[in-house]
């Protein structure tokens, strides 16, 4: 596995997604976006539901394991394993930043 130092909110996602919903969400501005299997996802709310939902329907990890900026993006290359259809499977997750907490996120393969 190779170590990544990953921006603190970034982290704090990984960290998260492992955890609870709230704690996932804390990582967002209060207008952030979640792009995600072809929904977006507005606001906190909206935001902790969505991880809610993909929490009680598949179990998962995630080992991020590459990082690049590009365009004003920092991309997260994860290997994803779980009950899942297609796993495992590599996913990037593009970040947009500001003021310290994730202002947009998509997810994709």
């Amino acid at each position: 596995m190779t170590h990544l130092t990953l921006p603190e909110p970034m982290a704090a996602y990984f960290a998260a997604d492992k955890q609870h919903p709230e704690a996932l969400a804390r990582c967002f501005t209060s207008q952030a976006t979640v792009k995600d299997e072809g929904h977006t996802h507005t606001g906190l709310e909206a935001i902790q539901a969505w991880k809610a939902a993909a929490s009680t329907q598949y179990a998962y990890t995630t080992e991020p394991f590459a990082l690049e900026q590009k365009d004003g993006l920092h991309i997260v290359t994860s290997h994803v394993v779980g009950n899942f259809p297609g796993s495992p499977v590599d996913l990037q997750y593009s970040f947009r930043l500001e003021r310290g907490l994730i202002a947009h996120l998509e997810i994709s393969a």
